[in-house]
């Protein structure tokens, strides 16, 4: 698959295009179908990448388990390596990605087998 390829695949992943009409049930998103070359992949990348990756612990759901619903080992964790008044916020303005690099990530990703990356 050429790179031009998998960025296109990449951006439609991201874009969520739709053509049919659902509504906000669980019935209604259970009726949606699969999309075929979703339901045939055997191996595919799901990538979580954000502010949440600056403390590098836990997982996206970082914010929630050190505010929302604290979880104790989120909280000591922040108390110690982050100053009392530190806030979620204060994590963007750490978020450099001066690991993206586009085409290096489509060849890794090609080179893996993965039918699909969202």
């Amino acid at each position: 698959m050429a790179r031009a390829e998998i960025v296109t695949l990449v951006v439609l992943a991201f874009t969520g295009i739709t053509f049919a009409q659902y509504q906000p049930t669980w019935p209604s998103i259970d009726d949606r179908p699969l999309p075929e070359w979703y339901d045939e992949a055997k191996f595919g990348i799901f990538i979580h990448w954000g502010v949440f990756s600056v403390p590098s612990f836990g997982s996206e759901w970082f914010w929630w388990n050190w505010q929302g619903s604290p979880n104790p080992l989120y909280v000591e964790f922040m108390k110690m390596n982050y100053p009392p008044a530190f806030t979620y916020a204060d994590f963007a303005s750490q978020f450099h990605a001066e690991f993206w690099n586009p085409s290096e990530w489509a060849d890794v990703f090609k080179a893996s087998g993965a039918k699909y990356v969202s």
